[in-house]
Formats: C-alpha cells, sequence, structure tokens
C-alpha cells in the first residue's frame, strides 16, 4: 500500500473532489441532478456551510476523497461523496478516509456521522458495519434515488 497523508480541502483540489466523484457514480450508478450541483460547487455547498471535505494525497496526487456535509443538527454530519481512484481501490484507501472522519468527528464532539448508501455496494456496507454504523429508516424524501439504505455512527 502507498503512503499518503489526509489533507482538508483547498480549492486547488475541487477538480480531483468532482472528477472522483463523478467517476465513481458514472462506474456504479449515475450522476444525479444534486450530486451535479454539489460536486461542482464543494465550497458552496459543503465548506461555506460548515462542513470539510479530506483528501488522500501521496506526493502531488490525490487519491482519493470524502466530505462531512452539515444535516439539519448541528451536531450531525452525513458522511458523503467518498471515492477513491480505480486503481487504488482495494488498498485500504476509504477505510483510511472513513477513520479520520471518525476521529474528526469524536474530536469535535458531534453527536453522529450518518450516512446513505445502497446495498448493491456489498463491500461498503460491510466495511460501515465494521465500523459501528448501525441501520436507521430510510425516510421517504432521500435525497439519492440510487439510496434504499441509511445508516449512523453514534458517538
Amino acid at each position: 500500500m502507498r503512503a499518503f497523508e489526509i489533507i482538508p480541502f483547498e480549492n486547488q483540489y475541487a477538480k480531483d473532489f468532482y472528477d472522483l466523484n463523478i467517476e465513481w457514480l458514472e462506474t456504479y450508478f449515475y450522476v444525479e441532478a444534486f450530486d451535479e450541483e454539489v460536486l461542482s460547487k464543494p465550497e458552496h455547498y459543503i465548506i461555506d456551510k460548515g462542513g470539510y471535505i479530506f483528501f488522500a494525497k501521496s506526493h502531488e496526487n490525490i487519491l482519493g476523497t470524502v466530505a462531512l456535509m452539515p444535516t439539519s443538527s448541528p451536531v450531525v454530519f452525513e458522511l458523503t461523496k467518498m471515492a477513491v481512484l480505480p486503481n487504488e481501490r482495494g488498498n485500504q484507501i476509504g477505510q483510511k478516509l472513513l477513520q479520520y472522519c471518525i476521529d474528526f468527528a469524536a474530536a469535535h464532539n458531534f453527536e453522529a456521522l450518518m450516512l446513505y448508501s445502497a446495498t448493491l455496494l456489498e463491500n461498503a456496507i460491510y466495511i460501515y458495519r465494521k465500523f459501528g454504523f448501525k441501520e436507521l429508516p430510510l425516510e421517504p424524501d432521500c435525497p439519492y434515488k440510487r439510496s434504499d439504505i441509511k445508516m449512523e455512527l453514534r458517538f
């Protein structure tokens, strides 16, 4: 596994955030209008609203990304927009990003992290459960059409 560091959002990486997520969505699902809007304006929809974006970086290469988006509760954040370069998948970069977000949330006194996913992503659901996420009822007005599962990790 290649050594990497996890760094916070900088505007110079906005295109990496967009490209990684669009590639992932096109590979596994499709790009919804909500995705396109958020991914094309990460500062507006995530950073400026009190959220966070992190990147796995090795030398000058961005290997993966993840975001913590604010929700209607100021102490619950949505874990979202996690994507890893195709040739780096299977190298635990996503798991390291996930652990970083969990540690970050605990250090910042968040009450919970929640996420939306799809059960067809069996490996992802297995990893979320391994990290302590529990399934919650999926609300009818879920923002993602592709999602059929909602999970939460309480601190």
